[in-house]
């Protein structure tokens, strides 16, 4: 039996990942005020559902094939919101972030295998935000690509000053930068104009998104994009950083209360991306410009919309995403770390190794290939972080739906169902990819 009061697991309870923050945020007593002492993880995960790589997939899918695949970004939002709600479930419940859960329950090799996984689609992740924000130093300053790809990895220094002042700060700083990419998509959503009646239509799901290689392609980069496989071990973690009571009328009311934040602020990123999204079908897809990079979205808005602050706010959201993501994807690495391997390293260093394994693709797709690669880079990027989700969703169904290990926080039977269809979902997407590139090539 675990710190928890629940059984099932082959090993001991080890000690919490991020253990300088863990039970750091004080709950209130009363009202909403104690409601929102829950807020802030769920906006940190968010920030993972709108980062560059979403930024290149949506402009592809909405300049390519219009409104078509807006029902692909509700699709996945709605998976990611009950894929979240398992991870809160099951680090409240058991004390365990998801890579902890693993290591309890699973052999070392299989440990070892779905580690390298979860490093694969962070490395993955971390390539998107490293090329998202040199292209939008390139926009705003006109600093040349390779120079503002060197010059990312610098952010390691913004994440440990905010570090050493708390996890709060961390949440605030990430909300105020959501706060600025929204602001900036409001004037864009302003300036385009889109139909809104099409926009409604595009959020019916159609067959021949199945049907279509080149439109399946960009939609399983979006389901990607959207529900990230490092986001279930970070949420997991996170949301122990609230000193909720230790009894299970406390831990109920935490998984209630974080639940209602993720949701919120999942919503939050679906508007975001699906505005993302919009834009492009309403600037680009009618005049036949089919935008496969950022750089060529930002040079085309400000004629297409009549107004330069358009290409502004449009460089601006850039920056704002790819910071928030930066900062998300440290802490996700380190969790990562210390939960499968009990292997704790400095921020710092966590942050270069990761940042190092992503620069050098970056780096030599830019030299070699120039700016125009670098949205191709981007997609592809997404979708290997698609192929890396089952190595995350299977785990956490299997945790959160065995009473043995979840005791009375253990999922409902129609809930499991769900999961596992999500899961059955988006293993039959990610097999179809494989076979419709194997026999395109």
């Amino acid at each position: 039996m675990d710190g928890s009061g629940m059984t099932g697991w082959r090993r001991p309870q080890s000690v919490p990942s991020l253990v300088e923050i863990f039970r750091s945020v004080p709950i209130a007593s009363v009202g909403w005020r104690r409601l929102f002492s829950f807020f802030g993880p769920g906006y940190l995960v968010a920030v993972g559902y709108m980062d560059p790589g979403n930024w290149a997939t949506d402009l592809y899918g909405g300049s390519a094939f219009g409104y078509t695949l807006l029902s692909v970004i509700l699709l996945s939002n709605i998976m990611a919101m009950l894929l979240q709600h398992l991870a809160v479930r099951l680090g409240v419940a058991t004390g365990r972030d998801l890579a902890q859960a693993c290591r309890d329950h699973f052999s070392k090799p299989v440990n070892v295998t779905l580690w390298l996984m979860c490093e694969v689609a962070i490395c993955a992740c971390d390539l998107a935000e490293l090329i998202g924000t040199a292209i939008a130093l390139q926009l705003l300053f006109g600093i040349p690509l390779l120079w503002g790809v060197a010059l990312t990895g610098l952010d390691v220094l913004l994440i440990l000053i905010l570090q050493r002042w708390g996890f709060r700060l961390i949440e605030t700083f990430v909300v105020v930068l959501l706060v600025t990419i929204f602001v900036c998509f409001s004037i864009e959503m302003t300036l385009a104009a889109p139909p809104w009646g099409d926009v409604a239509r595009g959020f019916v799901p159609r067959s021949e998104i199945l049907t279509n290689p080149a439109m399946l392609y960009i939609a399983i980069g979006i389901m990607g994009a959207t529900v990230m496989p490092h986001n279930l071990y970070l949420h997991s973690s996170i949301v122990q950083t609230r000193a909720y009571d230790q009894t299970p009328e406390g831990r109920r009311e935490a998984v209630r209360f974080a639940t209602i934040d993720s949701t919120l602020a999942l919503l939050f990123a679906l508007t975001i991306n699906a505005a993302i999204l919009i834009l492009a079908a309403a600037t680009f897809h009618g005049s036949g410009h089919v935008v496969v990079e950022i750089q060529e979205a930002h040079r085309l808005l400000a004629p297409a919309l009549g107004a330069s602050i358009a290409a502004t706010a449009f460089a601006l959201a850039l920056l704002a995403s790819g910071q928030n993501s930066a900062i998300t994807a440290t802490v996700a690495g380190q969790i990562v770390m210390e939960g499968f391997l009990s292997i704790r390293l400095p921020p710092f260093l966590r942050r270069l190794i990761t940042r190092g394994l992503a620069l050098a693709p970056a780096l030599f797709v830019t030299a070699f290939y120039g700016d125009q690669a670098t949205g191709k880079l981007l997609v592809f990027s997404q979708v290997v972080l698609s192929a890396q989700l089952p190595f995350a969703v299977v785990p956490l169904i299997l945790f959160t739906a065995s009473r043995e290990k979840m005791g009375v926080f253990v999922i409902s039977r129609p809930v499991a169902f769900l999961a596992w269809l999500v899961a059955g979902l988006i293993v039959a997407l990610n097999l179809k990819l494989i076979v419709d590139l194997i026999v395109g090539t």
